[in-house]
């Protein structure tokens, strides 16, 4: 990975230009006070027009088991991405980058897909939405498969909304499932600049789509 030093005075419009040339930032740990930027070598991207939905977690999207929700709770989702949990002690947003996304999420250019039930916020994810490519950071997870839902939602929402590209950013165990392949960073680098060229619409869907809605808008991709 490549990093890069000397970021004070880093701003929105600086995080918005690195995404758009395939660069993002990380932390050491929650509590650093600085961040860097990384542009990996190897990059995971989850193939809109091939997305793989294991068969039980189909059942629970389609249940609607979870309401899922997007931009509903932002603020929240971020902090619980942030927040260290049994089995992951450390995390690599600190209060710097969580603030470079609030700021991108009230200009439109970040979202989250929240997950719920009974009221209560049990999962979630969050990203930077720019032209048609849309940029995965970080999700939690409080209940079985409340992120997999949620992650399947925000596709259903990529692909009604015309995107084409959806960067995982690296090919995770957790992420393999869904059929995320690993690519190079020239191939990346095309897959981006095509994505960017386009429109997408996040909020095509609707505010009240279903989870058999997100299906729907999946398969009639594949």
């Amino acid at each position: 990975m490549d990093q890069g030093a000397g970021l004070g005075g880093f701003s929105a419009d600086d995080l918005v230009r690195c995404y758009r040339h395939g660069v993002f930032p990380m932390a050491d740990s929650r509590y650093d006070a600085d961040f860097y930027l990384i542009e990996p070598r190897r990059r995971g991207v989850i193939p809109l027009d091939g997305l793989h939905i294991p068969r039980r977690l189909a059942r629970t999207v389609r249940s609607d088991r979870y309401r899922v929700t997007a931009n509903q709770d932002f603020a929240t989702v971020i902090a619980a991405c942030a927040a260290s949990e049994p089995g992951r002690l450390e995390t690599w947003i600190n209060a710097p980058i969580e603030a470079l996304y609030r700021e991108l999420h009230s200009r439109g250019q970040a979202h989250s897909v929240e997950a719920w039930e009974d009221g209560e916020l049990v999962g979630g994810l969050y990203g930077v939405s720019l032209g048609g490519a849309f940029f995965g950071e970080s999700m939690f997870s409080r209940r079985r498969d409340a992120s997999k839902a949620a992650l399947v939602h925000l596709a259903g929402r990529l692909v009604a909304g015309g995107y084409r590209l959806l960067d995982a950013q690296f090919l995770t165990d957790h992420l393999a499932q869904f059929g995320t392949v690993e690519i190079g960073r020239d191939e990346y680098q095309r897959r981006l600049a095509r994505a960017l060229a386009l429109n997408g619409d996040f909020y095509r869907l609707g505010a009240g789509a279903t989870g058999a809605d997100a299906l729907q808008a999946i398969t009639q991709a594949s």
